[in-house]
């Protein structure tokens, strides 16, 4: 199946009737992606199947909303798996563990519940492969990210990180013929390229991964943010800090001609002044929000003469991922 297709008589922000006074374009794609949906549902089906505490390793997704939502009803999160009481039930993020995570985990006998989303699940894959294989694995991606710790991981004695351009001179290989690249999945498509341009000009001979790592979501917010965003006097990008995917957004948003951008975790973080002399306000989502934050944003420019909303669809996304096997074979007994 498809990730996704062209939205039909997809409409250019041209295309959009504009009127004189204020609007707002609302970019479509945007929130929740399957790996997400997926994620967050198997804690939700997790607390309803064996009842609190449902204990999770690291935030299950990158947003402060869901993760307050899912302690309210008894999530209780941890940074270690050393930190879940013994025989205990922990879910794993969707970000992806290394194996000595679960290694971790067995050792404390507890149960587990890996709701890593599939298309990390698939980079993990590659890079034991290539690492069977004798590669040097360029990963790029963010130092200290939760997805780049799980992938690197699998095999440490092969997998250099490359965050910066600075990393790349200081890349050492043993058999330039012999280099892969590999990404995390959220970064932004353009920054993912620059680096492997730039990596190739060190290494010629530096092989692609099979098939791209960007996750399917994390290219389709770019691009509708990319269509919308030099007509914008302002885009707001709802999502929070930590999140990788959404903090690109807003660069996305910065480079494609808006001229401003912000990324936002709630409608009440707005500041006024952003609006002054703003006609055209963007609105997006990162991969891991649920709409209702964007709802309440659309609700609080509203209430301030933006009213109009205008819908910029770029793609229509159909995919959707099983949850776990450890939970579905529970599910059953609960007549989910």
């Amino acid at each position: 199946m498809s990730a996704s297709t062209p939205a039909a008589d997809q409409p250019t922000v041209d295309q959009v009737d504009a009127t004189n006074g204020k609007r707002v374009l609302l970019a479509k794609p945007r929130g929740y992606c399957a790996g997400v949906d997926r994620a967050v549902v198997t804690v939700e089906k997790a607390l309803e199947t064996y009842g609190p505490p449902v204990y999770v390793r690291k935030e299950i997704v990158h947003n402060r909303h869901v993760v307050d939502s899912l302690r309210e009803r008894g999530a209780i999160f941890v940074d270690e798996a050393d930190e879940v009481p013994e025989g205990a039930l922990v879910v794993f993020s969707a970000h992806g563990v290394s194996p000595a995570v679960h290694e971790q985990a067995s050792e404390r006998n507890l149960r587990t519940i890996d709701a890593t989303c599939p298309l990390v699940t698939k980079v993990h894959q590659e890079a034991k492969r290539f690492a069977r294989e004798d590669y040097d694995i360029l990963l790029i991606g963010h130092e200290g990210h939760e997805e780049v710790e799980g992938t690197a991981g699998e095999a440490p004695e092969h997998i250099q990180l490359v965050d910066g351009p600075e990393d790349v001179d200081k890349v050492s290989v043993r058999d330039p013929s012999k280099v892969i690249w590999l990404s995390q999945t959220t970064l932004s498509v353009d920054e993912t390229m620059d680096r492997v341009d730039q990596l190739r000009e060190r290494f010629p001979a530096l092989q692609s991964p099979p098939s791209d790592d960007i996750c399917y979501a994390t290219q389709n917010r770019q691009v509708a943010v990319k269509a919308m965003a030099a007509e914008c006097d302002l885009v707001l990008v709802v999502g929070s800090q930590n999140s990788s995917n959404s903090k690109r957004l807003v660069e996305v948003a910065l480079q494609a001609g808006s001229k401003a951008s912000h990324l936002i975790d709630f409608a009440k973080e707005i500041d006024e002044e952003w609006l002054t002399d703003v006609v055209t306000v963007g609105v997006t989502s990162g991969a891991s929000v649920p709409d209702i934050l964007v709802m309440d944003v659309l609700a609080w420019l509203a209430e301030r003469g933006w009213a109009e909303v205008q819908e910029v669809t770029t793609a229509n996304e159909k995919i959707a991922f099983a949850l776990p096997r450890e939970l579905r074979r529970d599910l059953p007994k609960t007549g989910s």
